[in-house]
């Protein structure tokens, strides 16, 4: 994305929530993106994942501009070539695991690959799983199907907003693991947005924001690393 710029309101009231950020998220690589409350950080995610429009700037998928393009062509984007994981997993509570798995291919018309399917459930043990609804499946247990729902349709990039946020610690660690794993064994490209130093030393790059504006990009980042720069910032 170059130069994104987000405003909320007009006039007096106006919130700059993004101030001409420019980044890019790598394929094939895990990028945490953190920041005090405030800095803009799940607008970021939001706008470059396409589901919030954006003043000025672009966004580019690959070659092709989200900003451009229309609602319904932008809908049909996010069905197959963005996967999300959010903090509440959104899962449908009357179809069962497999059903809500499989529910994006089938709103964009397509079918899963066999072979494919059976890597990702086989990698997040939930063969065993399939037929329950949420409600019979643990917190930890809701999140592996939400992640297999954003993997199934091989998107390019799979956006995660503090996916960890309702989970415990174990649960936490082993769903960070499997993200960690998606991409070094799998290929995945995946932009988490967390507050948790230690979740984000599971990525390859923290991107650290600040009033909107990116105040640092940290390589290979430790917990403590990334613990000493929010402190500087205030956190």
């Amino acid at each position: 994305m170059t130069g994104l710029t987000k405003v909320y309101g007009a006039g007096d009231t106006a919130v700059r929530a993004l101030d001409g950020v420019s980044v890019t998220f790598g394929q094939g690589r895990f990028t945490a993106i953190m920041g005090p409350s405030g800095s803009g950080k799940s607008t970021l995610m939001h706008c470059a994942a396409g589901l919030d429009t954006v003043t000025g700037g672009s966004v580019l998928l690959n070659d092709q501009d989200l900003t451009k393009l229309s609602d319904t062509a932008l809908t049909r984007l996010r069905r197959t070539r963005i996967g999300f994981v959010f903090q509440s997993f959104n899962l449908l509570p009357t179809l069962t695991a497999k059903q809500n798995i499989l529910l994006p291919l089938e709103l964009a018309g397509a079918k899963p690959d066999p072979r494919w399917m059976t890597t990702v459930i086989d990698t997040l043990g939930l063969a065993d799983r399939l037929g329950h609804v949420p409600s019979q499946l643990s917190g930890g247990q809701q999140q592996r199907v939400a992640c297999a729902r954003a993997m199934l349709p091989r998107p390019d990039v799979i956006f995660a907003d503090e996916p960890t946020g309702n989970l415990d610690s174990r649960t936490g660690h082993e769903l960070l693991e499997f993200l960690r794993r998606s991409v070094r064994e799998l290929g995945q490209t995946i932009v988490m947005v967390t507050h948790d130093p230690h979740a984000a030393a599971y990525a390859d790059r923290v991107v650290l924001l600040a009033d909107g504006r990116i105040v640092d990009d940290i390589e290979n980042p430790t917990a403590d690393a990334v613990l000493g720069r929010l402190r500087t910032l205030g956190v």
